[in-house]
């Protein structure tokens, strides 16, 4: 056990989980929690998942809610049409075994694939002790959705990679290629291209900061990934705007 997982432990997000395995609902943990599991700690007493926002799954989490005695603490409420829009809801736990957590509901992913598609390459990771393993959102995607708006968010997916490439011992090509395409660290990217320069090459067209590393120069390097976390940060910034504009609506209840 890693000590990042016996900081998982001693969370109550252990009951939330347990909670969600029992009743066979479709969701996949992402957020800090997902963080810790995969060896980048961010301390938070929130979980969030993604989930399936059909009927019968949703059906499932309203069990889920009722036995953590979880309410909806803000706005938008808890329907579908507001999920598959790609708005967050929001729950506060009343169990005593998880009390004061808060859970945060999504379905949708800016430029994330379908949940089917993100379904089916979770990853699952066996706590010490628990029969059922956790479902957790594969790297790859929460990277993905690691690029926001959020300061936080960018150290956070530095950590990640950092920690895959270096808990990695003998790394497939894919691999290789996805640290290629998002690691933030640039000594990294300059060991991978001298390393791999083919994989490296086959990369720079589409990323600046690879074609950099790939010269050595690790100022310009650092430069280029500044330019694209900015970037990042703006599309999120624009994908957002639309869905705060409807919570605002919602919060002085005007129905449009």
């Amino acid at each position: 056990m890693s000590q990042w997982e016996a900081v998982l432990i001693q969370n109550p997000i252990l009951k939330v989980l347990s909670t969600f395995s029992r009743h066979n609902v479709k969701a996949l943990l992402m957020g800090g929690q997902a963080c810790i599991l995969y060896g980048a700690a961010e301390f938070s007493r929130d979980s969030d998942f993604l989930v399936l926002a059909d009927q019968e799954n949703l059906d499932l989490l309203r069990s889920v809610l009722k036995e953590l005695q979880a309410g909806v603490i803000a706005v938008p409420p808890f329907e579908a049409q507001y999920l598959k829009k790609g708005h967050a809801v929001h729950f506060r736990c009343q169990h005593p075994d998880a009390a004061g957590l808060r859970i945060d509901l999504m379905s949708v992913l800016r430029e994330g694939d379908p949940f089917e598609a993100l379904w089916n390459r979770r990853q699952s990771i066996h706590l010490q002790g628990d029969t059922e393993p956790v479902r957790v959102l594969s790297l790859p995607d929460l990277v993905q959705a690691k690029k926001t708006q959020r300061d936080k968010d960018w150290p956070m997916i530095r950590r990640l990679l950092e920690a895959d490439y270096l808990a990695a011992v003998k790394p497939s090509p894919e691999k290789i290629l996805f640290w290629l395409r998002e690691s933030r660290t640039p000594e990294i990217l300059s060991r991978l291209c001298q390393a791999d320069p083919d994989a490296a090459s086959s990369i720079s067209a589409r990323r600046p900061a690879v074609a950099a590393a790939l010269l050595g120069d690790l100022d310009r390097v650092a430069a280029c990934l500044v330019q694209e976390e900015v970037a990042e940060r703006r599309l999120d910034m624009a994908y957002w705007k639309p869905l705060r504009q409807e919570l605002e609506r919602l919060r002085h209840g005007i129905i449009t």
